[in-house]
């Protein structure tokens, strides 16, 4: 018996992607030997978090990183970093932010429900823009004395603007850029092409297609909002004259004070998973793209052919971000059976297979082939055939 079936948990197949609410990913087997390493002994966690951070930013090209509990951690920490600075005094004010610089530009055609990291940090939300679309002049227009950061989420559908094209109107305006790329690396060529265009900070998940601890993200660019980071982020329960943690991360002597327990806090990163994401990373880095890529192709092909001939489930390969997926279209009027209803009919089977759900309403399945394992992909046509055949026996 496996440790979730001992809780009486079923394992499911995960047609659905990088989703969090799946799992996010499967670790190589590198990646968990060495956070069970990480486990056996202790470390300073800021020092960790330092050399840690060098090692990331020298693989990504950029200035500083910091490893967090996920991405969207990434993104609370650096609005939050935007808008104190330095400055322990404003740091123990938060999510407080009367007398500060707190407005985060969006651009409207952008806002999604993610964004309520900004509000998390103490962020006042200020649209750019229309739900259509936005350009520079308008995000230039948005800009007030009162402007903390804009936050960005790049190559969103339908957004033509690039990180470089906001940060031309931002950063001679004394605004931060605050790039969220949390899901972006089914391109993995993403990861330093983002960093190239030198926002201030970029945040990214480590639990998806970097294929590292679920609970894991990292920011990276300038130093010192990274710093203003990890004073919102660290353990500071410490005694100042006696601190030995690394002065490029927290420098002691430069603060009036210590800041009481950050807002960041609650998102901290333990020694597994930062030894977990950096080992991940690496590999991340090495890996043989092309040939990842060819993995999921070979699933789309054998989904499609599994279902081939099909009267009442049509398989086809269609564009994805990075690689294709298959879209199952189903003939529900034949069926007498709603995609809703297939799809609850997948989840509750055995084994459970859970597709994205983004398309029900236009009567159609669609599987993402990046986290299918050997032989999910001849189950999921298996499975979709016994369906159809109950629904339309003979």
């Amino acid at each position: 018996m496996g440790i979730y079936e001992s809780l009486g948990v079923t394992p499911i197949i995960n047609g659905t992607g990088t989703f969090t609410r799946l799992g996010g990913t499967l670790m190589p087997p590198e990646v968990v030997e060495a956070m069970a390493q990480a486990s056996r002994q202790f470390v300073a966690i800021e020092d960790l978090q330092y050399r840690a951070g060098q090692a990331i930013a020298g693989m990504v090209g950029a200035e500083a990183a910091y490893i967090t509990s996920g991405c969207y951690a990434a993104v609370v920490l650096s609005v939050a970093a935007c808008i104190t600075g330095g400055d322990p005094a404003r740091m123990d004010r938060l999510p407080r932010t009367e007398g500060m610089k707190h407005e985060v530009i969006l651009l409207a055609s952008q806002r999604n429900s993610y964004d309520h990291a900004i509000e998390v940090a103490g962020g006042l939300i200020v649209e750019a823009g229309h739900a259509d679309g936005a350009t520079t002049d308008d995000v230039a227009a948005a800009i007030t004395p009162q402007t903390a950061a804009v936050v960005f989420w790049p190559d969103w559908p339908g957004t033509t603007l690039t990180i470089a094209d906001i940060v031309a109107v931002a950063r001679p305006r004394g605004v931060p850029v605050v790039v969220d790329a949390a899901g972006r690396l089914g391109v993995p060529e993403r990861l330093k092409a983002y960093v190239a265009q030198k926002p201030d900070l970029a945040c990214f998940s480590g639990g998806k297609h970097i294929r590292g601890p679920q609970v894991s993200g990292f920011v990276c660019g300038r130093a010192d909002l990274i710093s203003a980071i990890a004073w919102q982020h660290l353990d500071m329960d410490f005694t100042p004259a006696v601190s030995v943690s690394p002065r490029a991360l927290l420098n002691v002597e430069q603060m009036p004070f210590v800041p009481r327990q950050g807002i960041g806090r609650g998102f901290k990163a333990g020694k597994e998973e930062i030894v977990g994401l950096v080992t991940a990373l690496q590999l991340f880095i090495q890996r043989d793209q092309s040939a990842e890529r060819a993995r999921c192709e070979r699933a789309i092909g054998d989904v499609i052919a599994g279902l081939a001939g099909n009267p009442f489930a049509r398989a086809e390969a269609v564009p994805g971000d990075g690689y294709s997926q298959v879209r199952v279209v189903l003939n529900e009027a034949a069926l007498e059976m709603s995609a809703y209803e297939f799809c609850l009919e997948l989840k509750r089977g055995a084994p459970p297979i859970h597709p994205s759900e983004r398309e029900l309403e236009n009567g159609a399945l669609v599987f993402n082939p990046f986290s299918l394992v050997a032989g999910d992909a001849q189950t999921i046509a298996r499975r979709i055939s016994e369906i159809v055949a109950r629904a339309r026996p003979g």
